[in-house]
């Protein structure tokens, strides 16, 4: 069941990590009671929307600019991230949060640091029509898309009629993310009872990362993604980031300041860290984390022993061979980078 009560931080933070390393080396049975479970291969989505999604997906005519794609603040070859602080938008434009990596995205509860997308179809129209984004709209996306008769063809070919909407645009792009899975990490391995798949190091960091209550909020296949939790549990987190959390979507005072907590797969590649993008590494990361959620001060040992296992939560990163994208006609408007 989603935890949804960003002032409730579950019980399991309590009673997870009695599991002694003895018992964990017994094999795959015990594993099968861990707070972390496998990724699982790409669940089965529609080969033809998601080959749509993908020419989507690269395709910097969908911005006003013609220049930024929904690729260049999720980078597929970096984690599907862009590891920058905050994102680059239209006219060079600071964004206002750090880019969450898309990778595994399917796996939340919600879309955005707050939570306002409920899912990837409407996240997905989101940063289109964004003037710090894109800066495009959905009415000039479609006629942008409209112009180009071998999109027109494969819209018709994919979805069954002439109808081309930003309905039909999301529904593509949300089909190739749902295929952006990551799985086989090391520690995946190691919970399908390789018991060599990780060292005593990475154990270590493991047992302490469920000793010290990280597992609260950072379980299931996606070790985040399915709740809201306030930043700076135990004390105030200092940032000159304004973004509020959940509080900017509910205007519930309660659930000021309260993000997503964010998956840990692949975290490695994903720096820098938390929704200001304020930790520039793991090490950082780990430190704070222990003071303002947990109100523990971990040794430079117990530090190095967590960040050694969120370094096995690396997966498979996606095989994307790059689209060649249709040519635009003599009507596709053409790029406005510089206004």
């Amino acid at each position: 069941m989603l935890n949804k009560n960003p002032s409730r931080v579950p019980l399991m933070r309590f009673v997870l990590g009695a599991v002694s390393v003895a018992a964990l080396l017994a094999g795959a049975p015990a594993r099968a009671a861990e707070p972390v479970q496998p990724i699982e291969l790409p669940k089965a989505v529609n080969p033809a929307q998601a080959e749509l999604g993908k020419k989507l997906w690269f395709d910097p005519r969908l911005s006003r600019s013609g220049f930024i794609s929904c690729n260049s603040c999720h980078n597929l070859s970096m984690g599907g991230s862009d590891n920058l602080k905050t994102s680059i938008g239209h006219n060079w434009q600071k964004g206002p949060i750090n880019s969450p990596t898309v990778l595994n995205s399917s796996l939340n509860m919600a879309q955005f640091w707050d939570g306002r997308a409920e899912d990837l179809r409407e996240q997905a129209g989101g940063p289109i029509a964004n003037p710090g984004e894109m800066a495009f709209t959905h009415e000039l996306a479609v006629d942008m898309l409209r112009s180009i008769p071998q999109y027109v063809a494969e819209f018709k070919q994919v979805f069954g009629s002439d109808k081309l909407s930003i309905a039909e645009v999301t529904t593509a792009i949300a089909a190739f993310e749902e295929t952006l899975i990551t799985p086989n990490a090391r520690f995946d391995q190691w919970l399908k009872g390789d018991m060599k798949a990780i060292n005593d190091q990475e154990l270590r960091g493991y047992q302490l990362f469920k000793s010290a209550g990280c597992v609260a909020c950072h379980n299931g296949p996606n070790l985040g993604g399915t709740s809201f939790q306030k930043m700076g549990l135990i004390e105030p987190y200092q940032t000159d980031n304004p973004a509020e959390g959940r509080y900017a979507v509910t205007k519930n005072d309660a659930e000021r300041f309260n993000f997503k907590v964010p998956t840990l797969r692949n975290v490695e590649l994903t720096y820098p860290y938390f929704h200001d993008g304020a930790a520039d590494t793991l090490a950082r990361a780990v430190d704070t984390m222990g003071r303002i959620q947990l109100g523990k001060t971990f040794s430079t040992q117990e530090n190095a022993d967590i960040v050694a296992f969120l370094k096995t939560l690396t997966g498979e990163q996606p095989r994307v061979v790059l689209p060649i994208l249709p040519p635009s006609s003599d009507t596709t408007q053409r790029p406005r980078p510089f206004d």
